[in-house]
């Protein structure tokens, strides 16, 4: 099991989005929440694979996919906040979870592209 941070925010991120769509199920919404249970956790998945890329550029493609995961996953939380799924305290907590994976995803990225780019030179 990894410690580093982005790994464990990601893990309990998932975490939460699985509590989130067994609650939606309860509330008969299915649309939706199939949607945000797949990229919800596909973040974490994305960067468990990331792990053991096949080299650099395949790090950074796979922390690309989970970085748009994150994206897709924020617009669920707020189209299901606008639809009243979740209140406004479940989704500000939810998405700062969220913003704050983009937020380190978005980090990664660029100092690997970086770190690439010097590589090249």
């Amino acid at each position: 099991m990894r410690k580093d941070k982005l790994s464990e925010q990601s893990m309990n991120f998932s975490i939460a989005i699985i509590g989130l769509v067994k609650e939606l199920k309860t509330k008969k919404e299915s649309i939706i929440c199939s949607q945000i249970g797949r990229s919800g956790t596909s973040i974490g998945a994305n960067i468990r694979e990331a792990q053991y890329a096949h080299g650099k550029a395949d790090f950074i493609a796979k922390l690309q996919i989970a970085l748009k995961e994150s994206n897709e996953t924020g617009y669920w939380l707020e189209l299901l906040c606008k639809t009243k799924y979740i209140n406004e305290t479940q989704y500000k907590e939810l998405d700062a979870m969220c913003t704050s994976l983009r937020v380190m995803l978005i980090s990664s990225v660029n100092t690997a592209k970086e770190k690439q780019g010097g590589a090249e030179k």
